[in-house]
């Protein structure tokens, strides 16, 4: 830090005191040395800065816009844009129309002619993806510099002429493709609009949650109430950098306590009943509290988790960055036939076994249960399973008899129409079966119903299949001991196969 400091701050005036020593006195004569914080652009290059050179090492990378900004600036100097011309080049298939994104130029920002490198071929002055990639020009700034600087904008889409969408698409990176097949590309007015929702369901919402207080182009507006952003790039990464992997706000990595990952930020909504919603008996992204096995109704008089909660085992080391090593995983396809590169998954869709077409995430997420229709390879890589197939088997199973449970559950609480109330302010123990039950199948429909008959298992089944197993037999327990109901006989013959199963009342275990 020390020496970016110097090389930014050797840019200015300053004054050097010479003393000469005399005898009563000292003599101070003042030496100037003016130096230029910028560079005037290259020819061609329209109003990009980008490297200062004059006086300075070539390889010194110092960026007229860091003489000031020197915070930004020194997180960028970590991040992989600030080496993007050597990554190029050291990849053995440079191309010309690839240098424009590994450079400083009308890529990425508001300039629609040819500028910086594409406007004047100076790699050395224009090299990596500078502070004006995504800014625009920064000259104006430089000349005058007022405090009104060309802001970065926040929004992405391949139909959009800036933003991070311009360099971050095609086949060997299509992130804002995958991006736009995701929930996070198609937020729900209706909920983006509430404020209570807003911090979550917009992306300047969450920015605003999150106290992140960066301006960009489109801030004031938002700020106003004047329309809401998609979930956006720059809103899960910091455009500037930062101490976690990708430039993320928060970490992915599994060290970290899982309330702190990134995804939990927002997924971790209603994971219990809510006595005060007309919704409150069903989950909303109960995601991060199901992998660490707080999720779900506890009914008083059943000791089941917390505290002897069970922790998903996609919520241990054993699955290195959580839910990115699911929902986040990059894959190469290519010519079968050939072995030429056809096209490169980034995982951006966000699907954890995404649905296949010709080795594509095709976007969509419903298609057949097997290993030829989606992708279970992240599965075997992400170190939980041996093999994609294995864990096709252990999905299968898991969600195949927490179907069945829940079907019970179901089953016993359409016995009992009238303990259902969700605008009275009271859990009933037939209205804490049922919420265990939408647990069971959140994601899916209100009857679980799907083309894949387990499909709407898969959520809970995945992210804690013992956990869900365990509220749902104590759910039937519940339900039995509370109404005097009896369950089903396969039930009965499960649960006597299977009596570690039942939860403990007051010390001992439940009896039929």
């Amino acid at each position: 830090m020390r020496g970016h400091l110097a090389r930014r701050l050797s840019l200015f005036v300053f004054p050097t005191l010479v003393f000469v020593g005399l005898v009563g006195c000292t003599d101070e004569t003042i030496v100037y040395r003016d130096r230029p914080v910028y560079d005037e652009p290259a020819d061609g290059a329209r109003g990009f800065v980008g490297y200062t050179l004059t006086g300075q090492d070539p390889g010194a990378k110092a960026t007229a816009c860091g003489n000031c900004h020197v915070g930004p600036t020194s997180q960028w100097e970590e991040t992989d844009h600030a080496d993007a011309w050597n990554t190029l080049e050291a990849s053995g298939h440079a191309q010309e129309f690839c240098r424009g994104c590994h450079t400083v130029s009308e890529l990425g920002n508001a300039t629609t002619d040819p500028g910086g490198y594409n406007g004047s071929q100076d790699s050395l002055r224009y090299m990596d993806v500078q502070c004006e990639s995504c800014h625009g020009e920064g000259l104006p700034h430089v000349e005058v510099p007022d405090g009104s600087g060309p802001l970065a904008s926040m929004l992405v889409g391949s139909d959009l002429t800036n933003g991070c969408g311009e360099c971050h698409e095609g086949t060997h990176h299509p992130f804002v493709e995958q991006w736009e097949q995701s929930a996070h590309g198609d937020v729900t007015s209706f909920a983006a609009g509430r404020d209570s929702c807003n911090g979550c369901h917009s992306g300047n919402g969450a920015l605003v949650r999150w106290g992140i207080t960066a301006n960009y182009a489109e801030r004031n507006d938002f700020l106003a109430g004047e329309g809401y952003m998609d979930i956006t790039c720059g809103v899960c990464h910091d455009p500037h950098g930062g101490p976690n992997s990708s430039q993320l706000r928060f970490p992915v990595e599994v060290g970290n306590d899982i309330r702190a990952h990134l995804c939990a930020q927002c997924h971790d909504r209603r994971t219990e009943p809510d006595p005060g919603s007309s919704h409150g008996l069903h989950p909303h992204s109960p995601e991060t509290a199901l992998l660490e096995g707080t999720a779900g109704y506890f009914f008083p008089d059943m000791e089941i988790s917390p505290p002897n909660r069970i922790v998903g085992t996609h919520g241990t080391e054993a699955n290195e960055r959580l839910c990115a090593g699911c929902h986040v995983d990059r894959w190469t396809v290519t010519d079968e036939a050939t072995g030429d590169f056809q096209f490169q998954n980034v995982g951006h869709s966000f699907n954890a076994i995404p649905c296949l077409e010709n080795g594509i995430d095709s976007g969509e997420t419903e298609c057949a249960l097997t290993t030829e229709d989606r992708y279970f390879e992240s599965c075997a890589t992400s170190g939980c399973h041996g093999t994609p197939s294995a864990a096709l088997g252990a999905l299968q199973s898991a969600a195949g008899l927490n179907k069945l449970l829940a079907e019970e559950v179901h089953h016993l609480i359409e016995q009992v129409p009238d303990e259902i109330d969700p605008t009275d302010g009271v859990i009933t123990t037939a209205e804490g079966a049922e919420f265990n039950y939408a647990l069971a199948h959140f994601g899916a429909g209100r009857d679980g119903e799907d083309d894949e008959p387990l499909l709407g298992y898969t959520g809970s089944a995945t992210h804690n299949p013992f956990h869900t197993r365990e509220l749902l037999v104590a759910s039937i327990e519940a339900m039995q001991l509370a109404y005097g109901l009896s369950a089903s006989s396969w039930y009965e013959e499960f649960i006597s196969e299977n009596p570690d199963l039942l939860p403990r009342m007051k010390g001992q275990k439940a009896q039929q």
